[in-house]
């Protein structure tokens, strides 16, 4: 018979090192702009060193799009402490006129022809990497190569699997229990992760020129000059405006167990689809997209939560979860947090340490395709609509509105908080979730409804909003201090980096077709 909650509670707090020393890290995208708030036509910056090969500075999909990568940290204060010294750095760094664009949704674009899709050298992995974000261009468009957003990546304590197997009556151990636990973490994001949109979505609103002319199925309200919103929208980034892919809808991804998961992600990058095969493969003798299929690579799989392994080299990412099983998680569904200089604050980390140790702790139930794409309409309602008074969802046969499940949900993470804070000795999870839990029940609390306020009541277009937090924000980190780096280590990292990439560059020995047809042949073993 299944263990309740407060049994399971029982067992974590029991065994003390259970809920200590978790790793995380975070990935914060921002766009690099002009001083009148439009694209940055500017080349990565010299001073970031090699976008292919720095360690915590890259470019994401587009030239203009700067990645910031801090290393795992155990520390909340050590997270912050990377995060805001490569935010310093950065800001220190850029052109006089640009700032990083604070927002999740991109500035004004005339025309998205003019964006430069990220460039990585001359090298065999750096033009794959090109020519990938190549078939992203051509399948969706160009301006989702622009849209910004925060991961964040999770792991639990070696300790933590112990009292999983024995919370979950598991005769599993090492690294099967492990992988198993994450899986069922994973179900339950599935489930429940339209908490974070609801509670931080923060792009309710967009620039007009991000539409590009295209008509929606979204009924928009308009305000300023040159701004659409729905009234009740959390996250437009995570709709079928942005970091979605209607031609995946097809696939069937199976999160029931890693040899499911893994099983059916190969199938997936074998199914093919006519409107990916009509553009063709080359044109010009340039690459229009790798290949055909409905992914490229397995990177195009879009999910707001993915198994993770970090990769050896040469390895694929299934290959590096099949080989040694899951590491850490990434969340993929947060929005760059528009009060913050670096995009995410400790609050929200504080909450999703808290949400994801939840998740894994509490039953987790097999998942059918059925209840996998009901669960994404879920997600997709809350992005859309997330705020309007008595929105209802079903999860698990129980249908409620929003307020009832937070309060919920909210009721069971109080008496987690309680124990991981015993742990900590500290109030930090108690306090996250008590500023937070309000916020079901009081929707103009939540990240999206602030922020829309704020745009229709004194600035009226998002636009010259963002432009404003850019500029605040760039003299902000320009004049804070290092906490843990130095000037030194980024020069360093600088030079390192580019040595690096010519390194990758001077090794080549195939051409850049014979490359390719390598990396797939590889790509297809276990």
């Amino acid at each position: 018979m299944s263990l309740n909650f407060k049994q399971r509670l029982a067992i974590f707090e029991q065994q003390s090192q259970s809920l200590i020393g978790f790793g995380r890290g975070v990935e914060r995208e921002a766009l690099r702009v002009t001083s009148d708030g439009g694209l940055s036509k500017n080349g990565h910056p010299d001073a970031f060193g090699s976008a292919l090969c720095h360690s915590t500075i890259t470019t994401d999909y587009a030239e203009s799009l700067l990645e910031f990568i801090t290393p795992v940290a155990k520390d909340v204060d050590q997270l912050f402490a990377y995060l805001n010294d490569v935010h310093h750095y950065a800001a220190k760094n850029l052109e006089n006129n640009e700032t990083l664009w604070p927002i999740s949704m991109p500035c004004f674009v005339d025309d998205q022809d003019s964006i430069e899709l990220a460039q990585y050298g001359s090298s065999n992995v750096g033009k794959m990497k090109t020519a990938y974000r190549q078939g992203l261009k051509n399948r969706y468009g160009s301006m989702m190569q622009v849209i910004a957003g925060v991961h964040y990546n999770f792991s639990l304590p070696e300790a933590f699997w112990g009292a999983w197997a024995e919370a979950q009556q598991s005769p599993l151990s090492g690294k099967e229990a492990q992988s198993a636990g994450y899986m069922g973490l994973i179900r339950n994001y599935l489930r429940f992760g339209w908490v974070i949109p609801y509670l931080f979505g923060a792009s309710p609103a967009l620039c007009k020129s991000f539409l590009q002319g295209k008509k929606t199925a979204f009924d928009f309200a308009e305000t300023g000059k040159g701004t659409v919103y729905l009234p009740y929208a959390t996250s437009l980034r995570m709709s079928d405006l942005g970091y979605t892919n209607s031609a995946q809808s097809a696939l069937k991804v199976c999160y029931n167990s890693l040899d499911n998961y893994l099983s059916s992600v190969r199938t997936a990058l074998h199914q093919k689809t006519p409107q990916f095969t009509r553009l063709g493969i080359k044109e010009n003798n340039q690459y229009v997209q790798l290949n055909d299929n409905i992914l490229q690579i397995e990177n195009e799989l879009y999910a707001s939560i993915r198994a993770k392994r970090v990769q050896e080299r040469g390895e694929t990412p299934s290959q590096a979860l099949n080989a040694r099983g899951i590491e850490y998680i990434e969340i993929r569904s947060l929005d760059v947090n528009p009060f913050s200089k670096v995009g995410i604050t400790e609050e929200q980390v504080n909450f999703l340490d808290l949400f994801l140790t939840w998740c894994a702790i509490i039953p987790s139930e097999d998942i059918s395709h059925a209840q996998s794409q009901h669960f994404s309409a879920n997600l997709n309602k809350v992005v859309t609509q997330g705020r309007l008074p008595d929105l209802m969802l079903e999860i698990d046969g129980t249908e409620q509105n929003v307020a009832q499940w937070g309060e919920w949900i909210t009721g069971q993470l109080k008496e987690l908080a309680v124990v991981m804070d015993n742990k900590s000795v500290s109030q930090r999870y108690q306090n996250a979730i008590g500023h937070i839990a309000p916020r079901f029940a009081s929707p103009e609390l939540t990240s999206s409804a602030r922020i829309l306020k704020i745009i229709k009541d004194s600035y009226s277009d998002n636009g010259p909003l963002a432009l404003s937090l850019s500029k605040t924000y760039k003299k902000e980190l320009v004049e804070q201090g290092y906490q843990l780096w130095s000037d030194a280590f980024f020069e360093n990292e600088k030079i390192i980096s580019i040595q690096k990439q010519q390194h990758i560059e001077e090794s080549d020995v195939l051409n850049f077709d014979a490359y390719l047809q390598q990396y797939f042949l590889n790509a297809e073993k276990k």
